[in-house]
């Protein structure tokens, strides 16, 4: 039959012939694709396949995905766009994790390290001072004590001033000694005050107090600020990466880790800039973090170099016992002169009753050791189990990588082969639509420059405040870091700055300040001192009046040279014996 004539009588059948769609086109084969793929992988996942399509179906109920045909219930899309909350907060939490491991374990080396140089500065005096004074020095061992108490409570973070703390040991050293190489003579509380007076001017301990205390302080300000450092980068660190995905990042995150899963193309991966687009706008916030860090990791790095060089602290540690027995043997070489002019100042002092003008050399320690420094052998085990210069160099091992870490850490995610397709893969990865080829630009980094960001909706005007405090916290820190490098507390800036806590590398900026350099005043109402008489310490009551401390310990009680042997740090200090035993002390 001439088709001609077959399209008259048969009309309606040849046009329905020629209008139905092949089989792969039609609504029905569409839908009829199998959901095996989507349905094992969200099983894997530890999810009921029980709402899990067995085939495609509809994609209208879709609100987060493309709305073709799906593998996904509602209840399915829900359940991965929590999911991928939860995958991208790990994220987040592993590629972190080095920088807390860092903080946290260096924090805790480098504090039982600087802990430990303390301990071991007071051991080595105590060792030193008992093998040359015994039973004498231990009944006034609390002198020195007191001393390392304050170390510790300035190292721990206490309100307290290394230049007062020092400045009030030499204080108490000074009259103690000075009675003791006037042992002929009783000296009341108020005479002892005017000793303190003239040795600001009269330096009877010469320069050894300023060098220690530039020394020790400078290296103590720099141990404190490091440990400080570690301790604040630790907790930044906790705090910048605890997030919660807003809606616009879950939804990002959705779209580019499980949708290609509920279009039943379970194989594909997200295009690499897909990826980073996501992770820029959803980690936008932690980017503006980079620019305060990367200053922080860099005063981290610049103080622990100047530990391990001019402010290192195993040797200040180790120079406190040397620099006090200096200091002795100065005063008790120039005893003569000293005392004539504090007789000149302070007036003539009374004589001990019955005219006792000498101790004998048992009482005295004569038969003693003088001071001594210990030989590498018997020097105490380093501090911790380790040494100050293989801490510094693992911690800036460490450091290094640590720098821009914040606009770094997008681009760390999307290399994992489990979140994003190879960089090279351009054309067979998923685009958020579909396989091909993704076409808009990566963003720049930062809050600001997500203005346009195609995947994840980010409001520029509203910065996280959260994120604000953290740049912050990293300004102060740093901040005290930086100073640290110069030998300066800023807690004690104010306070100190014109007393020469400071310090650098710029001459010396210690000021010359104790004892004797420059004009004294004595603080007002100063209640007077009353020494021990035997080994248990008295009670001591400070307060802070300025830059002073007030010491309440009674009232006008007469010292004579008899009592102060129960401070006998120096009975080796006698004048008498002085000049016959000088060179022992050498």
């Amino acid at each position: 039959m001439d088709w001609r004539l077959s399209l008259l009588r048969y009309p309606l059948l040849v046009i329905c012939t020629l209008c139905a769609p092949s089989e792969p086109r039609s609504p029905a084969a569409a839908a009829g694709r199998s959901c095996a793929d989507t349905r094992q992988v969200y099983s894997e996942k530890g999810y009921s396949t029980s709402t899990a399509p067995l085939t495609q179906i509809s994609g209208e109920h879709l609100r987060l995905c493309p709305q073709d045909y799906t593998c996904c219930s509602s209840q399915m899309e829900e359940t991965l766009a929590l999911q991928s909350q939860r995958d991208f907060l790990k994220a987040v939490e592993e590629n972190s994790q080095f920088l807390l491991t860092t903080f946290t374990q260096r924090h805790r080396r480098f504090d039982e390290f600087f802990r430990e140089l303390i301990d071991l500065s007071e051991k080595s005096m105590n060792q030193m001072f008992t093998k040359t004074y015994g039973r004498l020095f231990t009944q006034n061992s609390y002198v020195f004590q007191e001393l390392f108490v304050e170390l510790r409570k300035y190292y721990s973070g206490g309100s307290v001033s290394l230049s007062d703390v020092l400045s009030d040991f030499w204080s108490r050293l000074v009259e103690r000694v000075f009675s003791l190489v006037n042992p002929q003579y009783q000296f009341s509380e108020d005479y002892l005050e005017c000793v303190s007076k003239h040795a600001e001017q009269l330096q009877p301990f010469g320069d050894v107090p300023r060098k220690l205390r530039a020394q020790v302080s400078r290296a103590l300000i720099a141990s404190r600020a490091l440990s400080q450092g570690l301790a604040t980068g630790r907790d930044i660190v906790n705090k910048a990466t605890k997030l919660t995905a807003d809606s616009e990042c879950v939804r990002g995150l959705m779209r580019q880790l499980y949708c290609p899963l509920c279009r039943g193309i379970a194989s594909a991966r997200p295009c690499h800039p897909l990826c980073l687009n996501v992770m820029k706008g959803c980690l936008a916030n932690q980017a503006d973090l980079d620019t305060e860090w990367n200053n922080f990791i860099d005063a981290l790095y610049q103080v622990s170099e100047k530990l391990e060089g001019p402010f290192n602290v195993e040797l200040a540690a180790d120079s406190i016992s040397v620099k006090v027995s200096e200091a002795i043997m100065h005063m008790q070489e120039n005893s003569v002169s000293i005392s004539t002019k504090v007789f000149q100042g302070c007036g003539s002092p009374r004589p001990v009753p019955g005219g006792r003008s000498k101790r004998s050399p048992k009482d005295l320690g004569g038969n003693r050791r003088p001071f001594r420094t210990y030989s590498p052998e018997e020097k105490p085990t380093t501090a911790a189990g380790t040494n100050l210069d293989r801490l510094v160099t693992e911690l800036k091992e460490r450091l290094r990588p640590m720098r821009g870490f914040w606009v770094s850490l997008p681009h760390t995610i999307c290399n994992d082969e489990k979140i994003a397709a190879d960089v090279t893969n351009e054309d067979r990865c998923w685009n958020g639509q579909t396989r091909g080829r993704y076409l808009p630009d990566v963003m720049g980094d930062g809050l600001v420059n997500q203005i346009n960001n195609p995947e994840v909706e980010v409001d520029i005007a509203r910065p996280d405040v959260r994120t604000r405090q953290l740049i912050m916290e990293l300004r102060v820190v740093t901040n005290k870091l930086r100073h640290a490098q110069s030998g300066q507390d800023m807690d004690f800036m104010d306070s100190e700055e014109g007393s020469g806590s400071g310090g650098g590398e710029q001459g010396e900026r210690y000021n010359d300040d104790w004892p004797g350099y420059g004009p004294y005043s004595p603080p007002s109402n100063k209640p007077p001192r009353n020494p021990p008489t035997g080994p248990e310490k008295p009670s001591r009551t400070r307060e802070r009046n300025g830059s002073k401390w007030n010491r309440n310990n009674g009232k006008g009680r007469v010292r004579s040279a008899t009592g102060q042997l129960s401070f006998s740090l120096l009975s080796l200090l006698c004048l008498p014996l002085m000049v016959t035993a000088a060179p022992l002390w050498r």
